[in-house]
């Protein structure tokens, strides 16, 4: 029988001790599991490596990786474009956090589920349920924008601008599901020692997804209008999914065994989570980039959009989003370190850095800059996380773990983008406008009408600071980052197959 073993080889396990081997041959129920204890879930033909040479499982991987770029080139276009309609035709900072942090409390209640059918079924076809979903929506939004007249469709106090938004973001949040199933893929189609480059291309390809979207958003918006954006968006969206349907993973024999239940397999994912020590906090580690998302998230567009036409700012966020590209181009070429936790937490230090000084003074190139540095992180601190989970986590847990993740860490951002766009609409922005605000902010912050969004910028980029730089003292960190590098230097240059 051939198995596929992603995690640490059982010898090497079974030498460490029970604090940190896997139980032979064991069943794992989704119930808890011993302090300490990785499970492994013996699955000999649902995934054969020996079918292909690395180079074609890599050419595929290539294909998958550009259709779901493509596909979320498509989701963000629209996502991208529906936020700047609703600012430019309401001038209203609730209306653009509502959007934005809908979209992220959309993703953290419906992660786990997404996991659970990652691991549930063939990865490939996972994609394909995400497209078709997606498309439905889509074709949906764009029927209710051609019946609805739209003074009535803007009015926030009716149903009407909720729904429309709600349908466009529930495709765009199962569209999502793509992205956890292609998580997996790198596990199954790359080696292992490459992994971690491979999820620096990744990081590429949503840097080109930041650019197109960005530019094409603010052009369509500003040329075409909503309706034929949406028209556009179908199109797209209709040819990644005919892509899909032509490719082929012959790795995957079958769906893969799996201890998942149901449709929403919470207690499966926390055991699995739990089921490799430390593991939770490296999500916790994670999750600082995404607080102050958040922030950014609900008044980055405002801000630029005051500065800017949306024209013009849809090109100035595609030049800045460049820096996507150099952060994954970097992590493809030299990889992350021989710790990817203390990269991670290198990152989000400089991240709150520049969070808090690229608004200091209303300077177009110095927030074009900071976009650009910010960008080139990003990379980092997910791949960091992805290359640990990949190489710890069984296969057949995969699907959860980052389901698990992607819950959690997208929780921060809605909190923060709900609690934020109100405060600054109604009380931080007319105070810096006003005649005292403005006085003693100059000092700080110079002048100009955004320095209320400055203001919180620099209070979140502080706060972000001062979180990374705790995480560095903790001993979960010097634990994980000891557990990672035993595993690192066990783990062979190949994936592991059992015969027997």
């Amino acid at each position: 029988m051939t198995e596929q073993e992603p995690a640490l080889p059982r010898a090497a396990a079974a030498a460490a001790g029970d604090s940190a081997g896997f139980p032979k041959d064991a069943a794992v129920s989704s119930g808890a599991v011993e302090e300490g204890e990785a499970a492994l879930l013996s699955d000999p033909e649902g995934v054969d490596t020996s079918l292909r040479s690395p180079a074609q499982r890599s050419r595929t991987f290539a294909g998958i990786l550009v259709n779901t770029a493509f596909a979320n080139v498509t989701t963000s276009y629209l996502w991208f474009a529906l936020t700047f309609w609703v600012y430019l035709q309401t001038r209203n900072v609730i209306a653009t956090g509502v959007v934005g942090g809908a979209y992220m409390l959309l993703i953290a209640l419906s992660s786990i589920s997404f996991g659970t059918f990652v691991d549930r079924y063939r990865k490939l076809a996972v994609m394909r349920f995400a497209a078709g979903f997606t498309l439905v929506m889509f074709a949906l939004s764009g029927v209710m924008f051609l019946l609805t007249p739209a003074a009535r469709l803007l009015d926030l106090t009716k149903p009407w601008f909720w729904v429309f938004m709600l349908i466009i973001l529930v495709g765009a949040v199962v569209e999502n599901m793509r992205n956890i199933a292609l998580s997996t893929m790198v596990t199954i189609l790359i080696e292992p020692d490459r992994r971690a480059n491979a999820n620096g291309l990744v990081g590429m390809v949503q840097g080109l997804m930041f650019i197109v979207t960005s530019l094409l958003s603010g052009l369509s918006v500003g040329l075409l209008g909503m309706g034929w954006t949406i028209v556009v968006a179908v199109v797209l969206t209709t040819l990644a999914f005919a892509h899909l349907l032509a490719l082929r993973v012959p790795e995957e024999v079958r769906a893969a065994s799996t201890d998942a239940h149901g449709g929403f397999d919470l207690r499966g994912s926390v055991a699995a989570v739990l089921a490799i020590a430390g593991l939770f906090a490296l999500i916790l580690f994670s999750t600082f980039n995404n607080f102050i998302g958040g922030v950014y998230m609900a008044l980055m567009d405002p801000y630029g959009l005051e500065m800017f036409s949306v024209e013009m700012w849809g090109a100035v966020f595609a030049l800045g989003s460049t820096g996507f590209i150099v952060g994954g181009a970097l992590i493809g070429k030299f990889g992350l370190g021989a710790n990817p936790l203390r990269t991670m937490l290198i990152a989000v230090i400089v991240m709150g850095f520049l969070g808090a000084v690229f608004t200091l003074r209303e300077w177009a190139w110095l927030y074009v800059a900071g976009i650009w540095l910010y960008l080139v992180l990003i990379p980092f601190v997910e791949a960091a996380e992805q290359t640990v989970i990949q190489q710890v986590v069984p296969l057949p847990r995969q699907g959860r773990v980052f389901g698990f993740a992607m819950a959690f860490e997208s929780a921060a951002a809605p909190i923060t983008a709900f609690l934020i766009a109100p405060v600054a609409q109604f009380w931080i922005i007319p105070y810096a406008r006003s005649a005292e605000g403005a006085a003693q902010l100059a000092p700080l912050l110079g002048e100009g009408t955004s320095r209320g969004i400055a203001l919180v910028f620099l209070v979140a980029g502080i706060i972000m600071i001062a979180a990374a730089l705790l995480a560095f003292l903790t001993p979960v960190y010097h634990r994980v980052s000891a557990s990672y590098a035993q595993s690192a230097a066990e783990v062979p240059d190949g994936p592991v197959r059992k015969t027997s």
